[in-house]
C-alpha cells in the first residue's frame, strides 16, 4: 500500500472534503527505515529530480571520530544503549541520529541518519 502524504479526507469534525484532485506522485512517502544492527544490507531509491537515496537496513560498522586525536576509525558495532527518538528501539538494537551506541573503544553518539545517508558516523562520547 502507498503512503500519501497529502491533506487528510475527513474534516476535524469527521465531515468529508470533497476534493477533485487524485494522487500523485510528488506526495508518495515512504515507512521509517528502522537500521538494525547486522551485517550490512543497502537499498538505493530514486528520489525526486533523479537523485538517488541509500537506505541502510543493516549495519554492523560505525565510523568513529575521536574529538582528541582528530582521526577517525573503523569499529564494531555491539549494542544501542540509549536512543532519544524511543526508548523502545533500545531493545530493537535500532539506529537513528542522536543513539548512544556501545563499540570496540567506548561509548558513541551517532551523528549521521543511516536511514536516508546509507553509512553510521558517529563521535565518541565521554
Amino acid at each position: 500500500m502507498v503512503i500519501i502524504q497529502a491533506k487528510p479526507k475527513r474534516k476535524p469534525s469527521g465531515a468529508r472534503y470533497t476534493s477533485t484532485r487524485t494522487k500523485r506522485i510528488h506526495q508518495k512517502g515512504s515507512l521509517p527505515t528502522n537500521t538494525r544492527i547486522g551485517e550490512k544490507d543497502t537499498r538505493t531509491l530514486r528520489t525526486k529530480g533523479g537523485s538517488s537515496k541509500t537506505k541502510l537496513l543493516f549495519a554492523d560498522k560505525v565510523n568513529l571520530f575521536n574529538p582528541n586525536t582528530r582521526k577517525c576509525t573503523v569499529e564494531e558495532i555491539k549494542t544501542v544503549l540509549e536512543s532519544p527518538a524511543n526508548r523502545h528501539f533500545v531493545r530493537r538494537n535500532i539506529i537513528t541520529k542522536g543513539t548512544i551506541i556501545d563499540t570496540s573503544k567506548g561509548k558513541a553518539k551517532i551523528t549521521s541518519q543511516p536511514g536516508q545517508d546509507g553509512m553510521v558516523n558517529a563521535i565518541i562520547v565521554k
